[in-house]
């Protein structure tokens, strides 16, 4: 019998396959567009066209079969399963599952299912957003967390962020990144004191993960703790 193509490719050299936005932003260690974030073979295929702007500001949904495409060419070349480089594409989530024959994390936000379990009597998942304006019920929902209690701080006000990695600028200020993610945090701290774990949506966020963690001391889960789980659960 012959085997579909990517049932052949599975046979030799697997990997995790990341599906990237259309970008010009800088990817340092950390971030999940450089390969050196991770202890184990990734691939990276960008979507054309995805800008942050059609992905986040829009939730395009025309762009879906694109991401589509993207995934099988991953699938056939060997990929044993499928990340995104965007948290907001918690939106395509099921017809991305649907479409594709292999499992498919498409956002860190799938964690606030796992850090709910975490809560104490009280207590709300935090969540660091690249933009809150635009992470609505349709995209929580998307994934089945719409209804578990989350307080939720965006990165709107911070401008070396939103310059870099929603305005697609192609330099990064690293120390002053880091700390306006530190002031961030401290302000949904602030604001919301009866925050327990916090889920990084931005895929941009991990190399300033730790900082997060030293100054609120919670657990901080972000895109590279997802596909490192992943990976361990699909390697064969």
């Amino acid at each position: 019998m012959t085997l579909p193509p990517h049932k052949k490719s599975l046979t030799k050299d697997p990997f995790m396959g990341i599906l990237m936005l259309d970008t010009t932003f800088p990817r340092i260690i950390g971030d999940i567009g450089n390969p050196q974030t991770f202890d184990f073979p990734v691939r990276y295929r960008t979507v054309k066209g995805a800008t942050p702007e059609r992905i986040v500001v829009q939730g395009d949904k025309a762009m879906i079969q694109p991401f589509v495409s993207a995934g099988r060419d991953l699938i056939r070349e060997g990929a044993i399963a499928l990340g995104t480089s965007c948290g907001f594409l918690a939106l395509f989530h099921k017809a991305l599952v649907a479409a594709l024959p292999v499992p498919v994390f498409s956002s860190s936000l799938l964690q606030v299912h796992l850090a709910q379990t975490l809560l104490k009597d009280g207590q709300k998942v935090g969540v660091l957003t690249a933009r809150k304006s635009c992470l609505n019920h349709e995209h929580l929902s998307a994934i089945g967390i719409a209804d578990i209690p989350m307080a939720i701080q965006g990165m709107e006000n911070f401008p070396e962020f939103t310059r870099v990695f929603i305005g697609g600028q192609p330099t990064l200020d690293v120390d002053l990144c880091r700390r306006e993610m530190v002031s961030a945090a401290m302000h949904l701290i602030k604001e919301h004191p009866a925050v327990g774990p916090i889920v990084l949506e931005c895929t941009n966020m991990p190399p300033f993960a730790d900082a997060v963690r030293r100054v609120t001391k919670r657990p901080v889960f972000d895109i590279t703790t997802l596909l490192s789980s992943a990976w361990a659960g699909c390697r064969r």
